[in-house]
């Protein structure tokens, strides 16, 4: 049985193995600088792991696993430009280091290399395989526009079902989607392919409700992330959706002021106000509630497949992973 360090193993392994600068180099440089500063992998990694549970040959799918990865990257490139993220994983981001049009164009390389990457290896599955990709690429962007949109729309316009309909298509399905293509690339059978994508959707969604939950709660020297940072940032997130739904007149109101500030009042201060607001509406232990139950469907849709239980103690460590990162 292989543990999850084994698949994070074999994962650096890939890219380790891969050569990413080429010419011209100011084009391929910030690539290759991207895709070694390396970060989770988690997608490539869940990829090996479905591909593994429906007895798959892990060679076939080294190349998946490098698509899935960067075409990630691809979004993270871009994404630093549209927020105005100075740093990615404790490093100036593409747009700093360089400039604004190499971090555009670099980013578009990233997704074409993405495709050539999965068109390397043939399969009997790839015209689907591709299809999937593609989708999810599409659902990827389109859950980007959401949270741009939200940002004008402003916090008393958006609902939980908003924002949980965005956070599904900007970080689920990728997610899902890389599970779906490691299960195609073994030959799964269409209805377990399904299930293992509903895992992944559930998994993604608890996994972001965590993420906002950490940026207000979580340990900044872990979690590598300024608590309260979105409250800085006015962003919408389950947080600030939530408490608008338990919260009195006075309180909702307080907390609509608050997250439409934008210089005109202390940050520290600003985020011990919402902060207050959300102890006493104990929304902590609410949305704890929620990412439970989200995970717990994850881990039903997982005991529902028909694979190895044994195979399956990878995705279970990897919940569990998930599930522990420190508050």
């Amino acid at each position: 049985m292989n543990s999850i360090k084994y698949y994070l193993d074999q994962v650096k392994t890939i890219f380790d193995a891969e050569q990413f600068d080429a010419e011209p180099h100011e084009l391929y440089a910030p690539i290759d600088y991207t895709l070694r500063l390396g970060g989770k992998r988690i997608r490539p990694t869940m990829l090996l792991m479905a591909n593994a549970l429906f007895g798959g040959d892990e060679k076939q799918v080294h190349n998946a696993a490098l698509g899935i990865e960067t075409f990630h990257n691809f979004t993270l490139l871009h994404d630093d430009l549209m927020d105005r993220s100075p740093l990615r994983r404790g490093q100036p981001t593409v747009y700093t280091k360089w400039n604004e049009n190499t971090a555009i164009l670099s980013g578009d390389t990233m997704f074409a290399l993405a495709w050539r990457f999965f068109l390397r290896q043939p399969s009997p599955s790839l015209q689907e395989i591709l299809q999937c990709f593609n989708e999810t690429a599409i659902e990827v962007c389109e859950g980007q526009q959401k949270d741009m949109n939200f940002e004008r729309m402003g916090l008393a316009n958006v609902s939980i079902g908003d924002y949980m309909d965005m956070i599904r298509q900007k970080t689920a399905v990728l997610l899902a989607g890389a599970l779906k293509i490691g299960a195609l690339y073994a030959g799964a059978p269409a209805n377990e392919v399904e299930r293992l994508y509903a895992f992944g959707i559930h998994l993604g969604l608890a996994f972001q409700m965590q993420d906002d939950l950490l940026d207000g709660y979580g340990d900044t020297a872990v979690f590598g992330k300024k608590t309260g940072q979105d409250i800085r940032d006015n962003k919408i997130s389950f947080l600030p959706l939530t408490a608008l739904k338990t919260a009195n007149e006075e309180q909702k109101q307080q907390l609509l002021a608050l997250f439409a500030s934008k210089d005109n009042m202390d940050e520290e201060e600003k985020v011990r106000q919402v902060l207050a607001i959300y102890e006493s509406l104990n929304l902590k232990n609410t949305i704890e509630k929620t990412i439970a139950d989200e995970f717990e469907t994850a881990r039903k849709e997982l005991d529902g497949i028909h694979a190895d239980e044994t195979l399956k103690t990878p995705l279970r460590e990897l919940m569990e992973t998930l599930i522990g990162r420190k508050k």
